[in-house]
């Protein structure tokens, strides 16, 4: 143990040493109080009831900051010159940002999503060929989920130099559910029918009222279009309950559209030589 003690008094009266400890000590120090504002400042934007997006987003950025001042501030109190160091950093973040052009474009994109804020968390919007709920939107990239829980990741500058729809925006979507029936069905009965549907499914709403028009008239059927106001969070399961309910109610009033059909004409050669021939038969 003595030549180690030794090394370690003969180090003890330099004072780069007593430098670097305390530089270490600053960082981490620095390091625990970074998370430690990080945090008040958080629960600060969380009691002025900011966006859970702006919130995450400004959070983010505050700790990526102060670990900069903390990392710059150890370094110059263990004497390395910081000014110097800074203009190394400089060139190569320069040469760095050309190599990653496209990562910085990303984050310019998300500034703007923040700052402009087309959506908010909890929003379904598509964008980019891609619909789902946003989750949050992060220095680089944007994360949504899907109905049936898959995670979409999208880079910020894709969202922003495609169209956003934003489905939550205005609070409620229109659903347009299409049915048909024969043209020797009662329009008034179907009419009837799927209004009554529709006005019993606590889904929808009552204003705007729902209505029901003629929406195409094929050679077999009658295309009607229920158009009922919608929850934007409630469309995938209220389409689904009014689907099952409109057809329970035709079936009950004996409304259904003609399955389609195709006449197909046979033709032998010879048949009628033969002495017989084919008649004609209606294939489904």
């Amino acid at each position: 143990m003595r030549p180690w003690q030794d090394f370690a008094d003969e180090a003890m009266r330099h004072d780069w040493v007593w430098n670097a400890l305390g530089a270490l000590a600053l960082l981490l120090v620095g390091l625990w109080l970074s998370r430690r504002v990080v945090r008040l400042l958080d629960r600060g934007l969380a009691r002025v009831e900011m966006d859970a997006i702006l919130r995450g987003f400004l959070r983010n950025l505050a700790y990526a900051v102060s670990v900069v001042v903390v990392i710059i501030a150890a370094l110059d109190f263990a004497g390395v010159p910081t000014t110097s160091l800074l203009a190394v950093v400089g060139a190569v973040g320069l040469g760095i940002g050309l190599a990653v052009k496209d990562s910085l474009s990303n984050i310019a994109s998300g500034v703007m999503l923040i700052v402009l804020r087309p959506f908010r968390a909890g929003d379904v919007v598509q964008v980019g060929g891609h619909e789902g709920t946003v989750d949050s939107v992060r220095i680089f990239q944007t994360h949504l989920h899907t109905n049936d829980n898959r995670t979409i990741i999208l880079p910020n500058s894709q969202i922003t130099a495609n169209a956003i729809v934003n489905h939550s925006l205005r609070g409620g979507r229109r659903l347009e559910l299409a049915t048909a029936i024969g043209y020797d069905d009662d329009l008034g009965a179907a009419r009837a029918a799927l209004l009554e549907v529709a006005r019993s499914n606590p889904r929808v709403r009552r204003e705007p009222a729902p209505d029901v028009i003629v929406a195409e008239l094929t050679d077999a059927k009658v295309v009607l279009q229920l158009r009922a106001w919608v929850a934007a969070d409630d469309l995938p399961a209220a389409r689904a309950e009014l689907q099952e309910a409109a057809w329970q109610a035709f079936v009950v009033r004996g409304l259904r559209a003609p399955a389609p059909q195709r006449q197909v004409h046979v033709h032998h050669h010879g048949a009628v030589d033969a002495g017989y021939e084919v008649a004609p038969r209606d294939v489904e």
